[in-house]
Order: structure tokens, then sequence, then C-alpha cells
């Protein structure tokens, strides 16, 4: 990135091509409110300008065929971002609010993901067969063509790398709409993309945008083919409906409310810094936040005290202080949301802990609540915030775990060792974990039951969203 002065300035980076918006936008640390530098703003044009370059490059050119080229590609994309991690860590944690070891996990993770990628690229998924005598019929997988890519802004670097490069590995050319939340971690990637070799111009294109006209672009445009979204379910609806005239392949990872399920026989000396770190990590900005403890009756007391325990004493500040436990929250806007709903909470639950903010610094807070209706359990919070529920038996946890519009995770804390399948079988949710929480694999698919998705990320399933499948028929002369 330019420096002017002292501070870096982060450009758009569009058809090979580094780009200014006429507009520009301040990075500051969520923690401080200090400068940390600017990054081109942009929006309707910078996103139409990235589609044609993507459009023409997935025309005219043989990426989509040429496999290895695409494999290299994403090899290369892991070697620069290895060779860059460390700066890229300590400016996720100064710009993004997570703390140093939560920015390590996010950037490293990154780096098998892609490498993953890059095998897929030289995997086939088709088959073929003599459906009768002397004929063949067999199915090819194929790019769908250009790929959209819309950025959240709680793990960018992360959640970016887990669509495009599916995308890219499918034979996609790819725009992405990038968070202004993280500008000039942005602008780190697109040098990274800049500087390798195997990226053509126009493949990868990277904008920022802190306004909203750049990405209904993209989901309206007729030269997009396949949109990929992570972020809120009311936002998915919106995408979703806009995205209907041209009738887009959708694949969306959208809200959760993650239920917590803690049996009698668990062993709360495990459960307890698991469940601390499910309502802290990333200051509860994470679809899979564990949000709803559920605890059965004979351990609620116990589990309670211990929990209220853990949670006062969670160290919040800034994200680049090795001394924080937990970081701050994006903005302090959004602090002042999240303190506004726990007030609100206060009304017709208890507040067991009442996190104490400070600008974008909000401590933890956990509410017992009995109704499921109520507004805390039914509405996804995005912050360090859970509720405290009591249950009594396994069909009543399934009848509370289920009690909501979301469906993207859930967790079991037990000894016993048919229950995980006997209750895992009753949740409604897209992964279910046992006696752990957050444990996602590059191999398997991630995605949402009911309201928190369509599609899947991750595995074979993943790539196979940004493929369509040809049915080829072949009939043999006769000899």
């Amino acid at each position: 990135m330019p420096k002017s002065e002292t501070l870096p300035h982060a450009r758009h980076y569009i058809d090979g091509q580094w780009q200014d918006s006429g507009s520009r936008g301040e990075s500051r640390s969520p923690a401080t409110n200090g400068l940390l530098g600017t990054f081109a703003d942009g929006g309707a044009r910078e996103a139409r300008a990235a589609v044609a370059a993507a459009r023409r490059v997935f025309d005219s050119t043989a990426w989509s065929r040429d496999r290895h080229r695409r494999a290299a590609a994403l090899h290369e994309l892991a070697d620069r971002l290895e060779q860059r991690k460390d700066e890229l860590i300590t400016l996720l944690a100064r710009e993004n609010g997570k703390v140093l070891s939560e920015a390590a996990i996010e950037v490293e993770g990154t780096i098998p993901k892609l490498r993953y990628h890059a095998a897929l690229a030289l995997t086939d998924h088709g088959r073929a067969g003599e459906v009768r005598s002397g004929m063949y019929s067999m199915t090819l997988r194929e790019a769908a063509g250009v790929a959209a890519v819309i950025v959240p802004w709680n793990s960018p670097v992360i959640l970016s790398a887990r669509s495009f490069a599916p995308a890219l590995a499918a034979g996609c050319t790819v725009v992405m709409k990038m968070p202004a939340q993280t500008g000039l971690v942005n602008g780190v990637l697109s040098e990274i993309i800049a500087d390798t070799p195997s990226l053509d111009p126009g493949v990868l294109n990277v904008f920022t945008e802190s306004g909203n006209t750049g990405a209904p672009e993209l989901v309206s445009s007729p030269d997009v083919d396949v949109i990929s979204y992570t972020g809120s379910t009311a936002v998915g609806r919106v995408i979703m409906e806009q995205a209907a005239p041209t009738l887009k392949t959708l694949s969306m990872e959208l809200g959760g409310k993650t239920p917590m399920l803690v049996f009698d026989d668990a062993d709360l000396d495990a459960v307890v810094p698991v469940l601390t770190k499910a309502v802290t990590m990333f200051a509860g900005q994470f679809c899979m936040t564990g949000s709803r403890i559920l605890v059965q009756r004979s351990v609620a007391d116990e589990l309670r005290r211990r929990l209220v325990a853990a949670l006062e004493t969670v160290r919040v500040g800034p994200g680049d202080d090795p001394a924080s436990e937990m970081g701050a929250m994006i903005d302090e806007a959004n602090a002042q949301r999240v303190e506004q709903t726990v007030a609100a909470a206060a009304d017709y639950a208890t507040v067991l802990v009442r996190g104490k903010r400070d600008r974008a610094l909000l401590g933890p807070s956990l509410i017992e609540v009995a109704d499921v209706s109520s507004p805390i359990v039914q509405r996804e919070v995005f912050g360090p915030v859970a509720t405290f529920e009591v249950f009594d038996s396994e069909a009543d946890a399934v009848a509370r775990a289920n009690a909501t519009e979301f469906g993207l995770a859930a967790s079991i804390w037990t000894r016993d060792v048919d229950r995980p399948l006997r209750v895992g079988r009753e949740l409604q949710a897209g992964t279910v974990w046992t006696n752990t929480w957050a444990m996602v694999h590059d191999q398997f698919e991630e995605g949402g039951f009911k309201q928190s998705g369509v599609g899947r990320l991750n595995g074979i399933r993943g790539i196979e969203e940004f493929q369509e499948t040809k049915h080829l028929v072949h009939v043999a002369p006769q000899l």
C-alpha cells in the first residue's frame, strides 16, 4: 500500500490495476479510535468495472479450463500469505479489534484452506457409464462463470478465502466486495493477490465499500453467475430477492444462535473454559458464538456459579495487547447497541453478568431467561452476550434448542456415548459438536439449516456451489 507520510492508504485492485476512488475512508482502531490509515471507498462504479474484467477473462481466456494454473495460483497465494502472515496478524488485531491469538487463528487457518482448494482444482467429480449398448453418458463439472463474494468484517481474511478459493478452484473468475471496517487488511490481501504470478489480471478483483451501492450492483448484474455471501439473515433475504430476476446461484451462510447443551453428566471442568471462549471469541461477533447455554437442572446452580465467575474476570482490552483476553467490538456504535440490548433484557430476564463498556470495549454479559420466545433468545445479538436456560430432559433440551429460526450449529456436552447421536439427530443445525465447539475442517462441509443459510461451504459441496453440471450423451458408431 502506498504511504502518505506515515499512514498507509489502501486502493482497489481491479483488472490487474491499482485504482483509487473519489471518496476516501478512514481506518481507525476500534479499541482506541486512533487513525491507522485511509482506504479508497468504492461503490457501483468499482463493482461494474470489476464485473466487466471478470466477465471478459472468463469468456475469452483459458482460465476455466486450465486446472493446473488454478492449482498453482492457489499454492502461490498460500506462499505469499505465509510470507506476510505476521504483518497481517498484527494489522488484523489493530484494525478489526480481535486479540492476537484469534487473529493468528484466522490468518494461519487460511493458508491450508488455500492449499486444500489447490488440490481440489486437480480433482474430477464427474462420472460416466454405458447406459445401453453403444450409448454412453457422462457428467462434467464446469465453472459457473463469474462469482461475486461479499465478505463480512468479522473475519475478512479466512471468510474471503472460504469463498474465493473454491470459486477459483472451480474455474470461476471472482469479484470480492470487501468491508470498509478492515480497509487496510483488504489492502494487504490485494497486494498478496497482485503478487501472485499465476493469477492473470481480472481473475480476482477486489474493491472496498462502506456504503451500499456496489453490493446490490453485484447481486443484480446479469454478468454475475454466483453470489457467495456471509452475513446476517436479514441481508440474506434481501440478496435472495434482488438476485431472483437473474436466477443466480446463491451460497449464503447467515445468522446463528448456537445452543450449547450441557447435560448433568458433563465434565464441568472442561465445559466452563469452552463456554467462556464461546461467548467472548471475536467479542461475540461470530456466527457460531455460543450465545445460548442450555443446562440440565441438577447441575444448573454449579454451572451458573462457575460461569459467572469466569465471565466476570475476562480481561477486555486492545486486540494487539498480549494481556487482552477479549478484544474490542468493531466500533463504538455496535458496543452501544449490545449494551442497550442487555439493558432491555433486564425488563423480562435476570442479568447475571452485565458487561461494562469503555467506547468499543465491552465486557461479556450472561442473562438467565426461561421463556424461549423472549427477544434475547430469538434475535441474534452479535456481541459478547449469552443466555442461560435450564432444561429438565433430553426432549426439553431439544425443544428449546430448536425454538428459534436459526440452525447454523449446536454443541452437546455429555459423557454418555449414545446421547450425542440420539440428540444430535434431533437438533436442527448444520453442524453439531460433542464436547467441543467451533471445530470446522476444510474437507467437511458447513452451513445452516432453516434461516441460517443456503448451500454449503468447504468440502466437495463447497466447490460445487461454483460449478454447473453438464450431461453429455454419446452414441458410438457400430463396428
